[in-house]
């Protein structure tokens, strides 16, 4: 039996989390994390 479709309504607020290998970090500085919030916000 198939896996309920995710919703995808202009607007739905999604929970994302992002981890680096072994927790290692995965920005170099802010300007790339806010790189990153503003492709994803788009």
């Amino acid at each position: 039996m198939p896996r309920i479709a995710r919703l995808d309504t202009p607007g739905l607020l999604h929970h994302v989390m992002i981890r680096g290998i072994e927790r290692r970090r995965i920005f170099k500085d802010d300007e790339d994390r806010e790189n990153l919030m503003e492709r994803l916000s788009d």
